[in-house]
Formats: structure tokens, C-alpha cells, sequence
């Protein structure tokens, strides 16, 4: 290898290199500067981005929406991690991690944060009843593979997303490394989706809308623009689950909320109601 890296005594950080990504990054976590969050009306407040872990719980919001549960109404505002919104003294103190997605449920007595996607679903899973097994063997296997999920797709985003999609410099060995771990994932999947329409098994749950925008949207071409590379297509049964999911009113509707990149039909900074998505939509063409 070429211009090898020796790690020096005491790491520094270095953010000479000018990555709009790596620059947003610190050792220390904490608010930068003092800023409110807008607040809507709704009883649920989200404050998010459009990528697969914001999708997660806008898809899961919108199919409750669908079963007609109109207590899930909600407000959805953009957070732009690339001009660290996610480092507001208001964002902050609803999630200390500074990561998206976070919610701000005000149904009862007194207002809860939630923050991290597993958590979100469960906790709305939970509160409407829906999506999620009350008990039993199919409630474990749901909880399986959300954390399966939990674990495995920082791998797929900061690991190969990272290095083949947003460094500035395209280096073979961890492409290399992490393209393996995301087919093998991939390739767990596929083998569990032979035998079971979704990913838990016969019923769809929020472990399929935690699933799904990570690897449904990278076999179908919509993350990365790495589907020939990492050969989605021999990955059959994933492939079949990925299109299923993706005609739900639910998904269709959810995935394009807090988005600001892609066509027009398919960005919404902010949600407020169902008429903001249905305009949007209307652009599809």
C-alpha cells in the first residue's frame, strides 16, 4: 500500500481536509449554539431528515395514519445535519446524541422525548397497538430483527455508505471490507425472506419499516447508486419483499417526508398535514 497511516501517540482531530461530512463531526457532544424548535400543533413533533433512519418513522406514522388513526397526526420539521441544525440547544435537549430522528410526544401529562428509530417505533408501536405482536414467538422474532437492524446498518451507512459514496478519496480497502459485510447482510436477509413474506414473518412490522429504508432502498437503486456493484439483483427474495413494501400507501408517503434532495415529487422539508404530502405527490409523474 501506498501513503500509509501510522496512527499517531495521541489522537487529534483534524478536520484540515475539508469533508463537508467529517467537518459537521466532534469529540464532544453537547448544544453549539442556542436555538428553539419550532413547535406545530399536532400532539406528535418530529424533527428529522429524509435518509433511512428519518424514513423509519415517518413510514411508521403514516401507515398508522392509514389504518384511519388520526391521533398519529403530526408535525414534521427539517433538521439539516449539514449546517448542524442537530447541534441546536433545542434539538439537543430532546436528544443528547444529536442525532435524527427525535420525537417529542405530548399526549399525555407531561411531554416525553424519544430519540433513536428502534425506540421511536416501539414507543408508538406500543401506544397504538399496531405493528407490533402483543406477545409470543412472533413479537420475539419482531424485536430480533429490529435489533438486528440496529446493529447491522451502521455497517451498510457510516461503514460502506461512507467510504464508497462521501470520501473524498476512494480507498479499496475498506470499500472492499465493508461491500463484504453489506452482501453477507444482505444475503441474511435473502435467506430469511425464502421462507416468510416479511421480514418477522407473515405480518408486516415496524422490524420491516426499520429494515426497509436502509436495504429495500439499496436494491431498488435509491442509496449509494451501488446497486450493480454490489449485484442487488441476485439477491431475489429481498428484491421481492423490497417492491412489496414499496407500494404501501404508507411507505409511498413516508419516505418522502423531511426529504430536500432527489425529484421534486418526492421532497417535503416540512409536514404538517396530509394536503402537504398529497401536493407533493401530485408532481409525480
Amino acid at each position: 500500500m501506498t501513503n500509509e497511516y501510522t496512527p499517531a501517540k495521541v489522537w487529534v482531530n483534524d478536520t484540515s481536509g475539508g469533508n463537508k461530512w467529517a467537518n459537521i463531526n466532534s469529540p464532544e457532544s453537547g448544544a453549539r449554539f442556542d436555538r428553539a424548535l419550532p413547535v406545530g400543533e399536532h400532539d406528535f413533533q418530529l424533527y428529522s431528515l429524509g435518509t433511512p433512519n428519518g424514513q423509519k418513522v415517518t413510514i411508521m406514522l403514516e401507515e398508522l395514519l392509514a389504518l384511519g388513526i388520526q391521533e398519529a397526526e403530526y408535525d414534521a420539521y427539517l433538521i439539516n445535519i449539514g449546517e448542524s441544525d442537530q447541534f441546536s440547544s433545542g434539538f439537543v435537549g430532546v436528544n443528547p446524541n444529536s442525532k435524527i430522528p427525535a420525537l417529542v410526544d405530548k399526549t399525555g401529562k407531561q411531554a416525553v422525548n424519544v430519540f433513536e428509530s428502534a425506540s421511536i417505533l416501539v414507543h408508538l408501536a406500543e401506544k397504538f397497538e399496531q405493528f407490533l405482536p402483543k406477545s409470543g414467538y412472533a413479537r420475539t422474532q419482531t424485536f430480533n430483527w429490529l435489533f438486528w437492524a440496529q446493529g447491522s446498518a451502521p455497517f451498510l451507512g457510516g461503514g460502506f455508505g461512507h467510504f464508497y459514496a462521501y470520501a473524498d478519496v476512494k480507498q479499496e480497502y475498506p470499500i472492499n471490507r465493508f461491500a463484504m459485510e453489506v452482501k453477507r447482510q444482505l444475503d441474511v436477509l435473502d435467506k430469511q425472506l425464502a421462507n416468510n413474506q416479511y421480514i418477522a414473518g407473515d405480518e408486516y412490522t415496524i422490524a420491516d419499516m426499520a429494515i426497509w429504508p436502509w436495504y429495500g432502498n439499496l436494491v431498488l437503486g435509491n442509496l449509494y447508486d451501488a446497486a450493480e456493484f454490489l449485484q442487488v439483483d441476485t439477491y431475489t427474495n429481498v428484491m421481492r419483499w423490497a417492491k412489496m413494501v414499496e407500494q404501501r400507501k404508507g411507505v409511498q408517503r413516508g419516505r418522502i417526508v423531511n426529504r430536500s434532495f432527489g425529484e421534486d415529487w418526492e421532497q417535503l422539508a416540512e409536514r404538517h398535514s396530509a394536503a402537504d404530502i398529497d401536493k407533493v405527490l401530485s408532481k409525480q409523474p
